[in-house]
């Protein structure tokens, strides 16, 4: 006898079928050591499932401008912002954890967005790759991204707009390692695309061609612009 994942998983839980839909969403539900990805897949009514824990949502620094805040993985962008009802001044990927920019008066918005088309704004991240990063390199690469019913995917193209990364090998673990990467440009998805365009693509994301994980293992960690800077810690669940 089967059910769809997700109303197995509310009555496992004891939550609304629309709470165990969105843990899905979020990817943070296993089952028999894998991550269930569709919520409506069909399932044996005896399974059992393990849900992760998802890291709580902090506040780093506030004042009349700005919140920074400390985002964790399986937490998208827009829900942080509507839950402390401002705008958004950048985004980060689902999976990505780290500082995340939210805006509380308008001036200050137009003024940090006219630093972001000057490029210069300077963001680091971490992340860990497949593959032996040995060498400092210096990614210029343009990109271009298209979206498909709401989803969007990136690509090295000639016809794309200018990215550039300048990556730093942190540290070799096997056959993986961790890496800093720097970039002015925020095109979509750019240090996944360019990292995998250069032979390292980041642990997880399956998307560009990494392995398996329970995570993204791409960390925003820093950020700085018109006199504000913002440093996140690395998470618990950063790590292989």
């Amino acid at each position: 006898m089967t059910e769809k994942a997700y109303k197995l998983l509310a009555i496992q839980e004891n939550i609304t079928n629309r709470s165990a839909k969105d843990l899905i969403d979020r990817g943070v539900v296993y089952c028999l050591g894998k991550k269930v990805v569709m919520a409506r897949a069909m399932m044996h009514v005896n399974v059992r499932f393990r849900v992760e824990e998802i890291n709580k949502v902090k506040v780093i620094f506030e004042d009349e401008n700005i919140v920074a805040i400390d985002k964790p993985a399986h937490v998208t962008s827009e829900q942080i912002a509507k839950k402390h009802g401002q705008k958004l001044l950048h985004r980060l990927d689902k999976e990505t954890s780290g500082v995340l920019l939210l805006v509380k008066n308008e001036e200050f918005r137009e003024k940090a967005i006219r630093e972001f088309k000057r490029q210069s704004v300077q963001k680091e991240y971490l992340a860990w790759v497949g593959g032996i990063v040995v060498d400092d390199m210096v990614i210029d690469k343009p990109i271009m991204t298209i979206k498909v019913k709401n989803q969007s995917h990136s690509k090295i193209s000639e016809d794309g707009r200018n990215a550039l990364s300048e990556v730093t090998p942190m540290m070799i673990d096997g056959k993986t390692s961790k890496v800093k990467v720097v970039i002015k440009t925020g095109r979509t998805h750019q240090i996944r695309v360019h990292l995998r365009s250069e032979g390292f693509p980041i642990i997880g994301d399956q998307l560009y061609g990494g392995k398996p994980h329970k995570r993204v293992l791409l960390h925003a960690s820093k950020i700085s612009l018109l006199g504000y800077s913002f440093e996140s810690k690395e998470p618990k669940d950063f790590r292989l």
